[in-house]
């Protein structure tokens, strides 16, 4: 299948668990104690030492649950990846405007791979899943936000998981 790319953002069809990068992302839950989705595939396949960190940022800095729109990062575990950068995206609601939790999901994400020594690193379509972000819309804010931050990596790839939604992601990274 082509890999569109622009400028070091690329996208893949693929499971984000499978990804060899620095930095992978995971559409975590404000709880950062795994669920469904992305969230539940990385904490299954990473393991108790994801988990494990994720307790830790519980009890000492994060006691109430990671906030929406922000980003921390622990160990990736068993992942092929070297860490995990947990963000809570917004739930879509038609009444409410919430883009730009949205875009702070994927800038404060790799503010966090930045900081951490990150040049590699692997997005899933946050908030496109269960907590409803249309897609199209969901794409076009995640483009673009990473179009704006990615300079100082060497590749940030999109990872979507089926046709539908790289199709999607293919259209707006090359302006269809």
């Amino acid at each position: 299948m082509p890999n569109p790319t622009n400028a070091g953002v690329t996208i893949v069809r693929g499971d984000i668990t499978e990804q060899d990068v620095d930095a992978v992302v995971n559409a975590a839950n404000s709880s950062l104690l795994g669920g469904g989705g992305v969230d539940g595939a990385i904490h299954r396949k990473g393991g108790g030492d994801i988990l494990a960190e994720c307790r830790e940022l519980r009890s000492s800095s994060h006691p109430d649950g990671l906030p929406t729109g922000q980003a921390v990062a622990t160990t990736a575990g068993r992942l092929p990846a070297r860490r995990v950068i947990h963000t809570v995206g917004p739930v879509w609601a038609k009444s409410e405007d919430r883009s730009e939790l949205l875009a702070s999901c994927y800038r404060e994400s790799l503010r966090v791979a930045r900081e951490s020594g990150a040049r590699t690193v692997a997005f899933p379509a946050i908030s496109t899943g269960v907590y409803g972000w249309p897609l199209d819309d969901g794409a076009r804010i995640a483009v673009a936000t990473v179009r704006e931050e990615a300079d100082d990596f060497d590749e940030v790839r999109f990872v979507l998981f089926d046709e539908r939604s790289y199709e999607i992601f293919a259209a707006e990274l090359s302006g269809r």
